[in-house]
């Protein structure tokens, strides 16, 4: 036998808690809806670039057996990238966990490290770039001050 769901909204009894919760389930139902749509529309142009490519036609049928499987194995991707942020003590998936789930694939690993890495050092051109025009103003500053010779210096004691 099933076991029964935990609620996630405990502690809202009242009718128009049930009425918000009931309002959230079908705001996330249409969110699902418009995203399973869009996988599907996805599936169709790639199948439609691959059957003009190859020479090659796609049912109906066949575009929506692909589609429902990609989105069926997207989901399974996010509840172990979420799991995987969870066990690491995390509320936030990193590149790492992106990493550990793409670990079977060698040629997907490798890629995401690469996508991983070129993000990486974008990141700290962009920290660098920004570090450099605050020094920089540090110094215009330092310039545009004329310096005390000693001379100058004596005739001020």
């Amino acid at each position: 036998m099933a076991a029964a769901r935990p609620r996630l909204s405990a502690g809202r009894e009242t009718s128009g808690g049930r009425a918000m919760e009931a309002n959230g389930g079908e705001q996330r139902e249409l969110l699902i809806q418009r995203l399973r749509a869009a996988v599907h529309y996805t599936t169709g142009c790639l199948c439609q670039g691959v059957a003009e490519d190859k020479g090659v036609l796609f049912s109906k049928q066949t575009v929506a057996a692909i589609s429902e499987i990609t989105f069926r194995q997207c989901e399974n991707f996010a509840r172990d990238l979420e799991m995987f942020a969870r066990h690491a003590k995390r509320s936030t998936i990193t590149s790492e966990d992106v990493k550990l789930l793409a670990r079977r694939s060698n040629s997907l690993l490798k890629y995401i490290t690469q996508k991983s890495e070129e993000l990486a050092s974008s990141n700290m051109e962009q920290k660098e770039k920004k570090k450099k025009p605050s020094a920089a103003k540090g110094r215009r500053s330092e310039e545009n001050e004329t310096p005390v010779t000693e001379s100058e210096d004596s005739n001020m004691a």
